[in-house]
């Protein structure tokens, strides 16, 4: 089977890591985003780490006193201070949520943004954080699929329920629906479990700090999953984002990473930058400047 589409245009552009310093204050955050919507950009991404080790060692390459906003609170007021640039999760821990409270959660924001939210979820790697909130580090892989199929029951089935080994339940429903008939759902993450998730429960496949060489390899991979496992129909092609190594990008690259079939590409600013340069960076990288698809909306 042919997995992916054929890109017949430029790819999209989105923003990564407003819910890290200079956004995390309101004010930065509503200038910045409603800037990358003026300019075209087509989405916003926010992470996640709801906790992280102190000190550091070899499990977290993070600071223990990095300010990451939540992501689903992230959103929700951006879907309240921008009207038409999509909202994305890239990517929540899906092993770390209770299944029912994350899809009531999602269900909320994609109403009240009027139907932008694009739910990325990852397995996570960073062993104190899942001790810390009481989760088992290990099969989290099949944990996070049977809460993606958990969820979508409750958003799109008439009588919700689901039973597995890690979420059960029937005989319960939560409205409201999402405004979305099918919420896309995106997998993120580069190993080949990861990969096989995103090929057999997902709308599409997220790479982080990937050049566009890699892409090409993934995509090779993600093809050999599919073709060993198949893919459901109903999910239609799988859809490609991809982050590119942080920092300044070129339309020359812009264009190799549309050779390569990335959909979007989310950008992910310099490190150590204020609220002047993140704004000079997001001017800089419009769309149209670097040879994208300016969204409309």
């Amino acid at each position: 089977m042919t997995l992916f589409r054929t890109a017949d245009a430029p790819p999209a552009v989105g923003l990564f890591a407003l819910n890290m310093a200079p956004t995390v204050g309101p004010a930065e955050l509503a200038g910045i985003a409603s800037l990358a919507e003026e300019l075209g950009y087509e989405s916003l991404w926010v992470g996640e780490h709801p906790a992280l080790p102190d000190p550091p060692g070899t499990a977290s390459p993070f600071p223990a006193d990095l300010e990451l906003v939540d992501p689903i609170v992230h959103l929700s007021y951006l879907a309240g201070v921008t009207s038409r640039i999509k909202l994305g999760t890239g990517i929540v821990i899906l092993p770390l949520r209770n299944p029912v409270v994350l899809a009531k959660q999602l269900a909320s924001l994609d109403v009240l943004s009027g139907g932008r939210l694009m739910f990325g979820y990852g397995v996570g790697y960073i062993e104190p954080t899942f001790r810390a909130v009481g989760v088992p580090f290990e099969r989290r892989l099949a944990r996070a699929l049977e809460h993606v199929s958990a969820m979508r029951s409750l958003w799109h089935d008439e009588k919700p329920g689901f039973h597995g080994e890690f979420v059960d339940f029937d005989h319960i429903a939560a409205h409201p629906r999402p405004v979305q008939a099918d919420l896309p759902v995106i997998t993120g993450g580069h190993a080949p479990a990861a990969l096989r998730g995103a090929v057999t429960h997902s709308h599409g496949w997220y790479g982080f700090g990937l050049p566009p060489a890699t892409v090409a390899w993934m995509k090779e991979s993600l093809q050999r999953e599919a073709d060993v496992h198949g893919r459901p129909a109903d999910l239609g092609p799988l859809g490609v984002t991809v982050t590119p190594p942080r920092g300044a990008l070129r339309p020359q690259v812009v264009g190799e990473y549309r050779k390569v079939g990335a959909e979007r590409l989310v950008l992910f600013p310099p490190d150590g930058i204020d609220l002047a340069g993140l704004t000079d960076y997001v001017r800089a990288h419009a769309p149209g400047k670097i040879g994208a698809t300016p969204f409309t909306g």
